[in-house]
């Protein structure tokens, strides 16, 4: 299987409800950095996996969406506990339209997988992975 990852970030508030959320009750920011992961048992003609140039641009208009938001305001998410494994399948969704939509080229059409992987810290990070 190939593959190729591409990276943004987003910068949220949001809080959590639930005892197994200590402080993080409370209002609270996050930076994540965001990998998104295309993978292809096959090359296309190009030799390549995805246009590494319209995968950042789309992954970038997917996390843009989500930046510099309060997530707790956001009608998408009323009453859902964004944690970051949450946060992770929402953009892989969300890149997972825009692939079948064509935005990623004719060449994704082709793609078998994407993983997002949300990294809180450098000691933590949750991943989605959905097939194509």
């Amino acid at each position: 299987m190939f593959s190729i990852t591409v990276r943004d970030h987003i910068m949220i508030a949001h809080s959590f409800r639930g005892d197994v959320f200590g402080p993080a009750q409370r209002l609270h920011g996050a930076t994540f950095l965001v990998d998104a992961t295309f993978r292809r048992e096959q090359l296309d003609e190009d030799n390549i996996v995805v246009d590494i140039g319209l995968a950042t641009q789309e992954l970038g208009a997917v996390v843009g969406a989500l930046n510099y938001r309060n997530l707790d305001n956001e009608p998408d998410f009323a009453g859902v506990n964004t944690s970051t494994e949450f946060l992770a399948k929402v953009i892989a969704d969300r890149l997972a339209e825009r692939v079948h939509r064509g935005a990623l080229g004719e060449g994704a059409r082709g793609l078998a997988g994407l993983t997002v992987t949300l990294h809180e810290s450098h000691v933590a990070w949750a991943s989605y992975e959905r097939a194509l």
